[in-house]
This record gives C-alpha cells, structure tokens and sequence, in this order.
C-alpha cells in the first residue's frame, strides 16, 4: 500500500537542500580556524622579516660573524617554510569557492526540482545547466562540466580533471 504523502520529489529537494547546508556549515566551521591561522601566518612573516633585517646588521666577522651565518640559514628556511603555508592557504581558498558554488548549486537544483513547472521544462535544465558552468573559474572545470553534459561518465570526467589538477600542483593561480 503507497504512502500518499510520500514524496520522491520532496525528499530529493530536503536531501539537496541537507547536502548544501553540511557544506556551508563545514565552511564556516573551518574558515574560523583558517582566519586563526593565517593571521599567525601573517604576522609570522612579519617578524621573520624583522629578524632577518637585524640579522643582517651583525658584523660578518668572528663569532658573531658564524652566528650570523647560522641565523640567516634558519631564518631563510623558516621564511621558507611560511610562503609554502601561504601556499597552502591559497589552495584552501579555492576549495572554499569551490565548495560555495557546490552548495549554491545544489541549492539551485532544489529549487528547480521543487517547482512542478520548472521540474519539467528542458529550458530550466538548460539555464540552472549554464548558470553552473558560469561559476567554474578554471579550464579543467569547463572542460569537466563539458564531458559530463556530453555523456562521459561522472567519474571518468572527475578522475581526468583531478589528474590535470595534481600535474600542475605547484602553479598557483591567484583569482
């Protein structure tokens, strides 16, 4: 016996609409401990260069001259060391973005399979369909939008786009 009030329809709109808020909860669960650190990040960058600019006043000669030496290593390794965090950082905010535009557009296809005349209508699927590709900010997303709308299976598409991501790993791409 069918549950009259039992909806595909709806439960697919409460299921999307679940899945989008769990991503902009985690965001903002994670950007809270990410501000933390990169304003530490950002002042450690700052007293490194403050450190090397004293270092740099110490004579080069005798004992202070090897200590200088030893300090100016450690100090380029350390700062080093905060420009591949600064790095990582830029990595996190792509991710950010990328997620934003997940949970909007799971939000958007909600809305469209939520509305009965929408639900139906290749048009609504064309445009929710464009609005999304809009939103990709680099080739390999475009190009894995493309192979999805034309067929190529999901994960084929998502396993081609995470090869060319991972072979220009060390590109950063300021957006």
């Amino acid at each position: 016996m069918p549950d009259l009030n039992w909806s595909q329809v709806r439960e697919t709109v409460l299921m999307l609409e679940l899945s989008a808020v769990q991503i902009e909860a985690a965001m903002k669960d994670s950007n809270a401990s990410v501000d933390v650190l990169t304003d530490s990040f950002t002042s450690m960058a700052r007293y490194m260069q403050a450190i090397s600019d004293t270092i740099r006043t110490l004579p080069d000669q005798g004992e202070v001259g090897v200590a200088k030496q030893n300090l100016t290593g450690v100090s380029e390794h350390v700062s080093a060391m905060v420009h591949q965090a600064i790095i990582a950082f830029q990595f996190y905010d792509k991710l950010v973005q990328r997620l934003a535009h997940v949970g909007l557009s799971l939000g958007e296809l909600s809305d469209l399979v939520d509305d009965p005349r929408r639900l139906f209508n290749p048009g609504e699927w064309v445009e929710l369909q464009n609005r999304i590709k809009s939103k990709y900010s680099t080739r390999e997303e475009i190009a894995m939008f493309d192979a999805v709308m034309h067929g190529v299976p999901v994960q084929e598409a998502v396993d081609k786009f995470m090869a060319e991501m991972s072979e220009k790993s060390d590109d950063i791409e300021l957006f």
